[in-house]
């Protein structure tokens, strides 16, 4: 098993990956360096290949799919996953790794946000888009991550092993973000500079059709995750929509002792019958949730005691 080994993402990155290589060289010299590439056309594999580091291929187009495959070919301490792009400055890998081989912690988050993020970034929608992602999670699961989309962290061998992994395109760092903080792993944030892109690289986000598949991704985390929530809000807007059906109806009745808005009646209580059986359903899932994480705990222990043979084989 490796002590640390950084893992890089690229899709057509051969203005920057060479560089990218040399600076986590020199940041960490003991560290092994792989580059992925996802079917690059411009010699991203060549140049990252005589630059130094180890090339693999991933053949499924997306982002999510080359964390799949590197996650699962790799055996190490801690991982270190940054871009490609030469926006992630490699010098922050030592305190990264520092907190995960001597301090526990399971994932620590590049704080991009924090630093130089808003004065390099030239997309003001990419900006926007940061900061409502940031403040839905942390909202809506009650955590204090400081920079969910970012593609530069560092993970356990824990982590990695038990993460399973859904997203198939950029969307994984909210995908990695809501685990963690769902199953009570530990979290750290490390403030990092951000560098934008040199002149000629280009990003491969669409802000649109990106953006909107992250917030998808929200919505269905938040659903799986904590469906008590969920789905009791849900019930919540149902019954109020009801009430304001049924009373009207009931102040009639109260007044004559008639009911003379009969279709009236019915739909409002087939609406307060499916916040009900909204309600429950949420009960019943949040059951089922709370049971994974139970099965969850037993993986991590599994992960640990393949780390332990791990280590002791390589002795």
């Amino acid at each position: 098993m490796e002590k640390v080994a950084f893992i890089i993402p690229c899709w057509n990155e051969s203005l920057t990956i060479e560089k990218v290589v040399k600076d986590c060289k020199k940041a960490m010299p003991e560290a092994s360096i792989y580059v992925y590439d996802n079917n690059s056309t411009d010699g991203t594999a060549e140049i990252a290949e005589k630059a130094g580091a180890i090339v693999k291929h991933e053949y499924q187009q997306g982002k999510g799919n080359v964390v799949r495959r590197m996650f699962r070919d790799i055996d190490a301490e801690c991982y270190i996953m940054l871009d490609g792009d030469d926006t992630n400055p490699p010098e922050f890998a030592p305190e990264m790794a520092e907190l995960v081989l001597n301090k526990g912690v399971d994932m620590v988050v590049g704080d991009r946000l924090s630093s130089t993020y808003f004065e390099e970034n030239k997309r003001p929608f990419h900006n926007f888009g940061n900061t409502l992602v940031k403040g839905s999670i942390n909202l809506l699961f009650k955590s204090d991550i400081k920079d969910i989309m970012t593609g530069y962290r560092a993970f356990s061998y824990n982590f990695v092993k038990t993460f399973p992994i859904l997203s198939k395109g950029f969307e994984i760092e909210t995908e990695m973000t809501i685990h963690s903080v769902s199953h009570n792993m530990h979290v750290a944030n490390v403030v990092t500079d951000y560098r934008d892109r040199p002149d000629g690289s280009e990003s491969k986000l669409n802000t649109y059709s990106d953006g909107f598949r992250v917030l998808k991704t929200i919505f269905r985390l938040f659903k799986n995750y904590r469906p008590l929530l969920f789905f009791g809000l849900s019930s919540l807007i149902l019954f109020i929509i009801g009430l304001c059906f049924f009373i009207p109806v009931l102040a009639n009745f109260m007044k004559t002792g008639l009911v003379p808005k009969i279709p009236t009646l019915v739909v409002s209580c087939f609406i307060m019958l499916t916040a009900i059986l909204s309600l429950f359903t949420g009960i019943i899932l949040d059951v089922i949730v709370n049971k994974d994480k139970q099965a969850f705990e037993f993986r991590l222990q599994q992960a640990h005691a393949n780390k332990v043979l791990l280590e002791k084989s390589d002795d």
